[in-house]
């Protein structure tokens, strides 16, 4: 009898222990989207990484590890009222260090493209490192979408990032301190105020690199997505994606967006250049809001699902990127193949290669100026 009530405390604790390592492991997950916070503590070059998560009283949630200053999920509610991740990443911070990828980063020092990586400032030649046909993309091959922000998380719906790039990262001039303030507003937008002061002579551009799949489903192509993008012209691209300087009409082009049509509409027209030379639309657009942030620079909507988002901003460009060179070799969130065009991106900026086109809004900050951008992403839904 002994030996049996043993028995009944011995399995009554072992299913005691059980329960409880069982209810250890559901209470790690504790985010709408499903990320696990775990899969993101680490260390890289002795800074510790970790997920942030931002909640607003609608139910809305975002996600941003400080690795690259990333926004790894957005929660939004569908047509149907079902909550549906609108962007493209992965599941752990160990694929953001190891794949190689944009996805939601905080772009810097200067996004998109600089000519063979050369400017010239105050009569310096200042080479910056090749890594995109060559030219210099995105800050370089150690841009800082591959480096620690500091992270200060000041309430349950804003995120305060923060960068110190030394003089001579990736060989661009200056001690330079930049900060990412996101903040989860409760009309379901993203605002996002970058800022960044330097104690010498240099240039900055940033920008947010999300990559958005309205459907909430990236399995499939966001080709059948409504682009509006309020833009007369845009600046054309050569062979290996470098403005040329010219700055072309949108009017009777595939360029034209000023009137919503899918995105999928034109995307492979490689009869008209340009999108030859982007791989399809990988081009910056000159916004006609002319710095005005209560003006909507762009929309997209997912017919599926219903899901819009306005992008609002201060920057005189967007550049709008047809997710062209996914190819099918990466895996996401949830283990779901990544394939051409599985997504656009809606990048505020200032041109690329503006160092090197006088003619074209200044991306010089000198000592004792401070650098602001904004760039808001409103969701709602359209049945």
């Amino acid at each position: 009898m002994k030996d049996m009530k043993k028995l009944v405390f011995s399995m009554g604790l072992g299913m005691l222990i059980l329960a409880s390592c069982t209810t250890k492991q559901k209470t790690t997950v504790t985010t709408l989207s499903g990320l696990n916070p775990q899969n993101f503590v680490t260390e890289v070059n002795g800074e510790a990484t970790k997920l942030f998560t931002l909640k607003n009283t609608n139910g809305m949630e975002v996600c941003i590890t400080n690795f690259g200053g990333r926004i790894v999920s957005i929660m939004v509610p569908d047509k149907d009222g079902n909550m549906q991740d609108v962007v493209l990443g992965f599941d752990s911070v160990a694929d953001y260090i190891n794949v190689p990828s944009d996805f939601g980063a905080s772009i810097g020092r200067y996004a998109n493209r600089i000519d063979h990586g050369q400017f010239v400032l105050d009569g310096d030649t200042i080479q910056l490192p090749i890594n995109n046909y060559g030219h210099c993309l995105h800050g370089g091959p150690k841009g800082w979408q591959y480096q620690v922000y500091q992270a200060n998380p000041i309430d349950s719906t804003t995120l305060e990032l923060t960068r110190i790039s030394p003089d001579g990262d990736e060989n661009f001039p200056g001690n330079l301190t930049a900060t990412v303030l996101f903040k989860l507003t409760d009309d379901n937008a993203i605002d996002i105020k970058y800022s960044a002061t330097t104690d010498k002579k240099t240039i900055i551009n940033m920008t947010q690199h999300s990559y958005f799949n309205l459907s909430g489903n990236p399995a499939n192509a966001a080709t059948d997505h409504i682009l509006y993008v309020n833009a007369d012209y845009y600046t054309p691209v050569d062979s290996t994606f470098m403005t040329t300087g010219e700055i072309l009409p949108v009017k009777e082009t595939p360029m034209d967006f000023t009137t919503p049509k899918m995105v999928g509409q034109d995307v492979a027209n490689f009869e008209f250049a340009q999108l030859k030379n982007g791989n399809g639309y990988d081009h910056n657009w000159v916004l006609n809001t002319a710095g005005d942030i209560t003006q909507p620079a762009a929309k997209l909507t997912s017919p599926t699902s219903g899901i819009s988002v306005e992008v609002y901003t201060n920057e005189p460009g967007i550049q709008v990127y047809t997710g062209n060179f996914l190819d099918g070799t990466v895996k996401g969130k949830k283990g779901i193949v990544y394939n051409q065009r599985a997504s656009v991106c809606l990048e505020t900026q200032h041109y690329p290669d503006s160092p090197n086109k006088p003619e074209w809004p200044s991306v010089v900050l000198e000592p004792g100026q401070t650098y602001n951008s904004e760039c808001i992403y409103k969701f709602s839904v359209e049945k």
